[in-house]
């Protein structure tokens, strides 16, 4: 006899993190073009990036470390699938498996930034929140792009 599976909704599956940074798309879009962009503000607060390889393309990779304040060193490698300049991007999480959706919304002088990650299970989300509190996380990491997107608008 074959188990049956609750289907869980993908509001069970996903974690939605939302932000409005006070520059223009354009800019914040740069943010996400290249490593060197990505590894000023990338991660939660006081952690910094190391990017062994970065190909912003579809199906191209971005492999880095995330290094975190207490010394520990998080792997992460990520596959673009989809982008769309300047208000859409799509990646891959590999490890833990996660799609992760970009959107870039114009709100005046200024961008809603979205950020869905979307896991194969409600299980799967509840556990990365736990051990490496990507709640909290990805609420800092928007943080830190709106500080230094809107630092770049302050220095035009």
């Amino acid at each position: 006899m074959k188990e049956k599976r609750a289907v869980e909704s993908e509001s069970e599956r996903e974690l939605v993190t939302s932000r409005l940074v006070k520059a223009p798309r354009r800019l914040v879009w740069q943010a996400f073009q290249s490593a060197e962009h990505l590894g000023q503000w990338w991660g939660p607060d006081g952690f910094r990036c190391t990017t062994s390889q970065f190909e912003f393309r579809i199906g191209g990779p971005w492999i880095f470390v995330m290094h975190g304040p207490d010394g520990t060193d998080y792997p992460n490698h990520i596959t673009w699938r989809e982008i769309a300049p300047p208000e859409r991007i799509v990646y891959l999480h590999h490890g833990p498996d996660f799609e992760s959706t970009v959107t870039l919304e114009e709100k005046g002088e200024a961008t809603l930034v979205t950020m869905r990650a979307l896991f194969p299970s409600k299980a799967q989300r509840d556990a990365v929140v736990e051990r490496f509190h990507a709640d909290e996380g990805a609420r800092q990491t928007l943080g830190r792009l709106a500080a230094l997107c809107e630092a770049q608008v302050g220095e035009q």
